[in-house]
């Protein structure tokens, strides 16, 4: 299936404001006040950004978040101010065809500077550490425990962020060190209670959210508030339910189906990154947007 150019947008200029940033996936612009956040159809992975593009991608990452972002404000405030493509400003009207559906315009605030992950089964880089010593992030799990198996109880891992290359898992210690403990504690009671009511609640939709990470900030009154993505499939892996089987590797909706691809590659993870065939960005569109129609009951339009 070939997709148009039209429906992807793997980089934007936008000249009438100043870029702020490129991250993996998103642009940041300055709006004076405010930021303005676009969710790029860009995929990385093993911390590459790899050539080619996912149709539609950034609209889906910007619709489940917007979703979560009202789900679960009840128990922290958030960064988002609109979505609404009637309240950009004026002078980004030109680019509403490029913007829509895939724009936030968020508050200001400084960023923590912490991936928090909360993992609730043990997968991927959690699975690979406990092989080796049977703890994760300085946590001694117990004995026995086979790969995608559920925890007991879910676990918070904080990782450091890295502007390029890896985030580093670190022991909690290591975070109320740099953050100090209230802070810190106030970090992760948050976190394990936005992955309770988000899992539970994707577990009504077929849905099992294995792990997940949030990000947050202090805005300009220095409340803490949940800022960047949420609970997307670039932030989290999704299973199946109905087809949740531990001791091995589970099917995704979200970036793994990619990572696989790209193990099955003889590339040493070095630059340049390898392009993506058809046939797999097809099916890794297929899986955002499955996950997309779950958790929100909606497709893109």
């Amino acid at each position: 299936m070939n997709f148009p150019e039209n429906k992807m947008v793997y980089e934007t200029e936008l000249k009438e404001v100043p870029l702020l940033k490129r991250g993996k996936v998103r642009d940041l612009y300055d709006l004076g006040k405010n930021l303005l956040i676009v969710a790029t159809d860009r995929i990385s992975s093993f911390d590459f950004i790899l050539p080619t593009p996912i149709p539609d991608k950034g609209k889906i990452l910007t619709q489940i978040s917007k979703f979560w972002f009202s789900f679960l404000k009840e128990i922290i405030p958030n960064h988002l101010i609109t979505t609404d493509i009637k309240n950009l400003p004026d002078k980004l009207k030109p680019y509403k065809d490029t913007l829509y559906l895939r724009f936030m315009v968020t508050e200001k605030c400084e960023v923590i500077p912490f991936e928090c992950v909360v993992r609730g089964y043990i997968s991927g880089s959690a699975w690979k550490e406990y092989q080796k010593d049977k703890t994760v992030c300085g946590i001694t799990l117990p004995e026995g425990l086979t790969e995608s198996e559920k925890l007991k109880e879910p676990i918070f891992t904080p990782a450091t962020k890295a502007e390029s290359g890896h985030d580093e898992n670190v022991g909690f210690e290591y975070m109320k060190d740099k953050l100090g403990h209230e802070l810190s504690e106030r970090i992760r009671t948050i976190s394990l209670k936005l992955y309770k009511k988000a899992s539970e609640y994707a577990l009504t939709k077929g849905i099992i959210i294995a792990d997940t990470k949030f990000e947050f900030g202090l805005n300009k009154e220095s409340s803490l508030i949940l800022i960047d993505e949420a609970l997307t499939p670039d932030s989290s892996r999704f299973w199946p339910k109905d087809e949740y089987s531990p001791g091995k590797p589970q099917k995704s909706f979200d970036k793994q189906y990619v990572r696989d691809y790209l193990n099955s590659l003889d590339w040493e993870k070095i630059y340049p990154a390898p392009g993506l065939p058809e046939k797999i960005v097809s099916m890794t569109r297929k899986k955002y947007l499955n996950a997309l129609k779950r958790i929100t009951g909606k497709g893109l339009e």
